[in-house]
């Protein structure tokens, strides 16, 4: 609810931009999965809006979702067994920011977020005081 009652599209969109929100719909949606270890919530034709706040991009899905359980099937494309696939490493958008900022290979990248436990900014730091 906001203060001082309801308000026009208008008002709330120039008060949204005052803060620092942007909102910006993603149009032609067919589906949405959330996959969880038990159970898969399918969102059929939703309505998909992404908010962002202060440079933090949020997802809202709006629709009925079909809840139903996790076949034994594979999950992903190319998993030969009906077991979820493993992660196979930290996400690229992680390798390439410690790349970046580290100055340093794709190799040294991936090894020192695993000895970080996946945290960029751990492995960027052990990277640049090692080099010291």
């Amino acid at each position: 609810m906001i203060p001082g009652g309801p308000r026009n599209q208008r008002q709330m969109e120039l008060m949204m931009r005052r803060m620092g929100m942007k909102t910006e719909p993603v149009e032609g949606v067919e589906e949405v999965v959330v996959r969880t270890k038990t159970k898969e919530h399918v969102f059929s034709a939703p309505e998909v809006t992404i908010l962002t706040v202060q440079g933090v991009r949020t997802y809202q899905i709006v629709g009925t979702p079909e809840v139903r359980a996790r076949t034994a099937g594979p999950s992903a494309p190319g998993t030969a067994s009906g077991a979820p696939s493993a992660p196979t490493g930290p996400p690229e958008e992680d390798i390439q920011l410690v790349m970046e900022q580290a100055q340093v290979s794709r190799e040294e990248a991936v090894e020192a977020l695993f000895r970080a436990n996946g945290a960029p900014a751990e492995a960027i730091m052990q990277l640049m005081t090692r080099s010291r």
